[in-house]
């Protein structure tokens, strides 16, 4: 039987790799121009969403163990602004948030988590950064999917495994 804290890294990965798959299920449904579509004039785009969480993955996994999370080159505010970028440049920032990520995540040995990290100038046990970063990634996920299932409409393919064997099981009876 696995240690604890091994446990607690693969739970880690396994629910980051979770996390990416359901984003991006939905994220292909979208056709180009619902990247930018808002609900309203404060809300955010998908397009915004996926640039905040790439945004976020670079700065925090980057040499995650040894700097501070929120790195000087990161334009946080940035990320939040509109913007005309193409689905395809966005799922290359996004490729490459995660990319970093999982380098970063998949490289911690269970001793790393009790190590202190720094995010905002705030030192933690590094065992608390990776569960707030895996919950935020979750919470922007969640609007990710909720953009997404709006902007689609009817034509919205649902991503659970009983909706999916309920939709197959409705088309195979017609």
């Amino acid at each position: 039987m696995s240690d604890p804290a091994t446990v607690l890294l693969e739970e880690i990965v396994a629910g980051l790799r979770a996390q990416k798959e359901l984003a991006e299920r939905a994220l292909l449904q979208l056709d180009p121009h619902e990247w930018h579509a808002r609900l309203s004039d404060h809300g955010n785009s998908v397009a915004v969403l996926v640039r905040h969480m790439a945004g976020n993955m670079r700065s925090r996994w980057r040499d995650f163990l040894h700097s501070d999370g929120e790195k000087p080159d990161r334009d946080r505010d940035g990320e939040f602004e509109l913007g005309d970028e193409s689905p395809e440049t966005l799922w290359r920032q996004w490729e490459e948030g995660w990319r970093t990520a999982f380098d970063a995540v998949e490289a911690l040995t269970p001793a790393d988590l009790t190590r202190t990290v720094t995010v905002r100038g705030r030192p933690q046990p590094a065992a608390r950064a990776l569960i707030r970063q895996l919950d935020h990634y979750g919470q922007h996920v969640g609007q990710i999917l909720f953009l997404a299932k709006h902007l689609r409409g009817a034509s919205w393919q649902p991503l659970s495994i009983q909706a999916r064997r309920a939709r197959d099981a409705a088309s195979e009876e017609r």
